[in-house]
């Protein structure tokens, strides 16, 4: 996601003794080493088979994709990026209260390997199967590799910061790599030979997790938990286990029989309503009954205002792999030479405009010091220029046929306007709820900006299969202007809401 530069930092302090080790890797503990490595690999697995997923889905049967419409392509996909922030959430409890993070990783490892490899298989029941799989490990992978890392700086401060940099990187190199190779293969070759070799990359980082599991040292072990407290979590994992099977059996024996019908685009929708009633259910509750003293509830106001400016920025930015990846595939001239480069290729731009970039940011935001922009501020910054990139696109647009494609340095551009919002909002997000939320409410709080990001995937979906029904340059246009007048918004409204968090930037 967009996520790549932010979503791992969630990890809170940790009572761990440091790893032994008898070198460190760049200054750091070797174990940094192993979990840089690990991640990688996953990222390369997730983005590599990411960058297929819709294309795929709108092949033509007879080519060996599913031969589906755009708009359930993208509700399809909409459903699959929403569901894997979405279980990073009960990823962490499992892990917290049953197997330890340590052993989360590798069984989700194990587990997303298996969907790769399942999604390598020609039939439609692997498809769905292997979409699940990955799903699962990667709830139990993602949060808690990042637990990992911030265990191996039990003393926390700058140089754990400058861990979780270093680690940052290896998502990103992963994130570079994986279009390039697995989307060369699956478009080139054979969708399922893409997908079998995001399996092969993922095996290869539980492989070099499973050798690195010395260097980790007591980082990420369970915890002293007395035997009845885990027998509790088992009862309520099973329980929890067995009433989504039962759910999702009844559901499609109704459309089965006939009784209850529903389409791809219609649970995405109903899942959307869903999961916004749910958050606004949840901030109803903490207001009422969590006791907030007067400086928290001021603070904790400012939450859901980040919450629905975080799911409007990554219902655009997330399009990279749906909309705007088709628009890649039928409206751009990629060829070179005599040969034609991949679709797939152009969603490595972000990730290495990440690695570029993100020291400058960095950099940035340290330099100006007292002069630093409030939260909504870089909120602002964030949102206009994701609407920017859109409007840049829905203009190369409008100059693209089918017949004659376009530069793919429209593409490109819009990439990098992605990527300078990305950078304003998403690691300045985190760090903002961290700081907004009161201690004992940190967890749930930074599990709330989760849901952000997966509500603004399904969205995204959502908003993609309107390329059936609108021309382009109108999809584009309208989503740059919504965007990008949210931000404006969130500019009109800094004022009074820095006031809330008493200058906090």
């Amino acid at each position: 996601m967009g996520s790549k530069v932010s979503s791992e930092s969630h990890a809170s302090e940790s009572l761990t003794e440091p790893p032994s080790s008898k070198s460190e890797w760049f200054g750091h503990p070797r174990g940094l080493a192993t979990l840089f490595f690990t991640e990688m690999w996953e990222r390369f697995s997730y983005y590599g088979m990411r960058a297929l997923l819709v294309l795929f889905m709108t092949d033509l049967i007879a080519n060996g994709g599913l031969g589906m419409n755009d708009a359930t392509a993208t509700a399809v996909y909409g459903l699959y990026t929403f569901a894997v922030y979405a279980v990073a959430l009960p990823g962490g409890w499992i892990a917290d209260r049953i197997t330890g993070q340590r052993n989360a990783v590798l069984y989700g490892g194990v587990i997303i390997a298996a969907g790769h490899f399942t999604l390598a298989v020609p039939t439609g029941t692997a498809f769905i199967l292997g979409l699940v799989l990955i799903v699962l490990g990667t709830g139990l992978l993602k949060p808690n590799v990042s637990a990992i890392v911030a265990d191996l700086y039990p003393e926390g401060g700058a140089r754990r910061d400058a861990g979780f940099s270093v680690y940052y990187m290896g998502i990103n190199i992963g994130a570079f790599a994986g279009p390039l190779i697995c989307g060369y293969l699956g478009e080139a070759i054979d969708w399922h030979l893409g997908f079998g070799v995001a399996g092969v990359g993922m095996l290869l980082g539980i492989i070099q997790y499973v050798r690195g599991w010395r260097q980790l040292g007591s980082a990420g072990q369970p915890r002293d938990e007395e035997a009845v407290e885990r027998t509790r979590a088992l009862r309520s994992l099973t329980t929890g286990v067995v009433v989504v099977i039962v759910i999702v059996l009844l559901m499609a024996s109704l459309q089965m029989t006939g009784v209850l019908l529903f389409s791809i685009l219609g649970v995405a929708r109903v899942t959307g309503v869903v999961i916004t009633v749910l958050v606004v259910l949840y901030f109803s509750y903490v207001f009422l009954f969590e006791r907030l003293n007067r400086d928290e509830r001021r603070r904790v106001a400012v939450i859901p205002i980040l919450f629905v400016a975080a799911a409007v920025f990554w219902s655009g930015f997330e399009q990279a792999g749906s909309s705007m990846n088709l628009f890649a595939e039928r409206l751009t001239d990629r060829s070179a030479f005599g040969w034609e480069a991949p679709a797939t290729w152009l969603q490595s731009v972000n990730p290495l405009f990440i690695i570029v970039f993100a020291p400058v940011f960095a950099a940035l935001w340290l330099r100006l010091g007292v002069r630093n922009p409030s939260i909504l501020v870089k909120f602002t910054c964030g949102l206009v220029q994701l609407g920017l990139g859109f409007l840049v696109l829905a203009w190369g647009a409008t100059f693209a046929t089918e017949e004659a494609g376009v530069s793919p340095m429209w593409l490109v551009v819009t990439y990098f306007f992605h990527t300078t919002g990305e950078l304003c909002l998403s690691p300045v997000g985190l760090s903002s709820i961290t700081k907004l939320s009161p201690k004992r409410l940190v967890g749930q709080m930074l599990g709330i900006w989760f849901m952000a990001a997966a509500l603004g995937n399904l969205l995204a979906g959502l908003v993609a299969g309107l390329i059936e029904s609108l021309p382009l340059p109108q999809l584009f246009g309208t989503v740059g202007f919504i965007v990008a007048g949210a931000g404006m918004i969130l500019l009109v409204a800094s004022g009074p809401v820095r006031r809330l968090t008493n200058g906090l930037n």
